[in-house]
């Protein structure tokens, strides 16, 4: 899974760095297949907007944008509605709200 993380109007050290990807870690938790993530960092009006991409086989990407003063809880906030997209996404995969008139059928028939 390729990661990339690129800066706009802003120099990351290795501490930033190290936080987004440990971010992009948790993402895989999920246990789908997350094919691309890529993490947009950039600085408008002295606060600091991070924006999160992931792409998901045969899903449309997940994009995630969080705007906030401070750079650590940008990130925070922006992993934690990832996960939440992710969480859904794998429920929703996993559990299908809807079973299909052919297994309905079946049940009746037994």
């Amino acid at each position: 899974m390729p990661k990339q993380i690129r800066a706009k109007n802003i120099t990351l050290n290795a501490m930033q760095k190290e936080h987004i990807e440990k971010a992009m870690d948790n993402f895989k938790k999920y246990g789908l297949d997350i094919t691309r993530i890529i993490a947009n960092v950039m600085e408008e009006k002295k606060r600091i907007h991070i924006e999160f991409e992931v792409h998901v086989a045969h899903n449309e990407p997940i994009i995630i944008n969080e705007i906030d003063d401070k750079f650590n809880e940008a990130v925070d906030k922006a992993e934690k509605r990832v996960e939440k997209a992710l969480r859904r996404l794998h429920d929703k995969i996993k559990s299908p709200k809807h079973e299909s008139l052919r297994t309905i059928l079946n049940e009746i028939e037994e």
